[in-house]
């Protein structure tokens, strides 16, 4: 279950400002491609966006940010056949030599962590249903720290627009001001607009979808996560490895969502 780089993000966000990029220039030339390009106007909102997050959040969990961020731009490759074999591999070996013969095949043919665990925890005798209580607890800590993290874009994306707001309400003050001086109503005006339209680029581009595909990784984290605890206490249970793969492949049919992106090969391939 290797991480790699997830090509659909940066393709999104760049289609994304390219769409409205060409928007301005098939309309109005390069100038005006120039003219949607306001300091002020991006220091409003950025700035704006950044000072409430500041107060929304400590420091502690504002330091986290790059890394939720860069996990937005990372795709991990589930290969649910192969979870399948390993649990199969795991309930042949305890049955025929006992689940103390796992210690030594957990290091050289588990790499998971998560089943590392439960599979020790069974060879130290805890009871099937410990078992269970103390692996969904992980889940649930899991679960609950990617939605503490995943809260800040969440509050990005709700501030942003709002700042933009802030920007087009000062803008028109200094317009409405000026009302005397001409010259100073059209870039009055286009700082006006512009705050609003960089709000609301920012929450429905950026932190909005990011916060969504984040929450859509920790979905199909807690399904995988739950595919492993049953093996685990298939294998803990003495189960014929035979029917754990069947019971397996149940779990994965009925509990499956279509939106997660899960590789699936060989013979559980056809049958889902």
């Amino acid at each position: 279950m290797l991480k790699k780089l997830d090509l659909f993000t940066p393709i999104g966000l760049i289609l994304g400002l390219v769409v409205v990029g060409l928007a301005i220039y098939f309309n109005a030339g390069m100038d005006a491609v120039l003219l949607f390009m306001q300091l002020a106007s991006v220091s409003i909102v950025f700035g704006g966006v950044a000072a409430a997050l500041l107060v929304n959040f400590t420091g502690r969990e504002l330091r986290k940010l790059p890394a939720i961020i860069k996990e937005a731009f990372r795709h991990q490759d589930y290969d649910l056949q192969e979870l399948n074999g390993t649990f199969v591999m795991l309930a042949k070996k305890a049955r025929k030599e006992g689940l103390l013969a796992l210690e030594s095949q957990l290091e050289e043919d588990v790499k998971d962590p998560f089943i590392k665990k439960g599979v020790r925890l069974a060879v130290d005798g805890i009871e099937p249903e410990m078992i269970q209580d103390i692996l969904m607890a992980e889940v649930v800590s899991m679960e609950e720290r990617h939605k503490r993290g995943r809260r800040i874009l969440e509050r990005a994306g709700d501030f942003a627009p709002a700042w933009g707001m802030v920007g087009t309400l000062v803008a028109l003050v200094i317009m409405l001001n000026d009302l005397d001086d001409p010259a100073t109503l059209g870039p009055s005006m286009a700082l006006a607009m512009l705050t609003t339209l960089y709000g609301a680029i920012l929450a429905n581009l950026f932190f909005n979808p990011m916060a969504s595909k984040l929450e859509n990784k920790t979905e199909t984290e807690v399904f995988i996560n739950q595919i492993m605890i049953e093996g685990v206490i298939g294998v803990q249970s003495g189960q014929n490895p035979h029917i754990l793969e069947e019971k397996l492949r149940a779990f994965i049919r009925e509990k499956r969502k279509p939106e997660y992106d899960i590789r699936e090969s060989g013979a559980l391939a056809h049958e889902v």
